[in-house]
């Protein structure tokens, strides 16, 4: 006979209420792990995404006065808490740390780099406008609108596979172009 899984919205008002070491304890043990492993599956390394876990859950006894029982579940409230700590890690991840950052001015650019990117962007602009319309449509929500192509299909209705076929028949067609 399997053990009932404890009444975890109970546990959390008793962190919330009276700011029970036991019941958070409970949750730790339950919650770390799994949100450690969600973490790990969206990419991060184990130290980070151990990290972070014990962020979560320093979160979670902090702020414990902002759960409402009617409002989320435990799981969803605190696994809201981790995707959000993992997106904030992503963007540290992404931003040039302060020494990386070039001190002065930019030299001036070559005139005829400049002039050669400036004819290449008019071509690939030319090329751009001679795609048909489903296709243009595809990479200007692509690359233009920064969607992903999950974004293209929700927002467009079409099938997944539609999207990623057209989009690299696109790109073929512009590589065959800006030759």
């Amino acid at each position: 006979m399997t053990k009932p899984e404890p009444d975890w919205a109970a546990l959390m008002v008793r962190v919330r209420d009276q700011r029970d070491r036991a019941a958070f304890s409970a949750l730790f043990r339950h919650f770390a792990p799994r949100i450690k492993g969600f973490l790990i599956k969206g990419g991060a390394d184990a130290t980070t995404a151990e990290e972070c876990a014990q962020d979560v859950m320093t979160t979670l006894w902090r702020k414990a006065e902002q759960f409402d029982p009617s409002r989320a579940a435990v799981s969803t409230w605190i696994f809201t808490i981790a995707r959000n700590r993992r997106i904030d890690m992503l963007r540290r991840q992404r931003r040039p740390e302060p020494e990386d950052l070039p001190w002065g001015p930019e030299p001036e650019p070559d005139q005829a780099e400049a002039l050669a990117l400036q004819q290449d962007s008019a071509l690939l602009g030319k090329a751009i406008a001679s795609l048909p319309a489903p296709q243009r449509d595809l990479i200007e929500k692509a690359y233009f609108g920064d969607l992903s192509q999950s974004e293209i299909a929700s927002l467009t209705g079409l099938p997944l596979g539609t999207i990623k076929s057209r989009l690299r028949l696109a790109l073929d067609r512009l590589r065959h172009l800006m030759k």
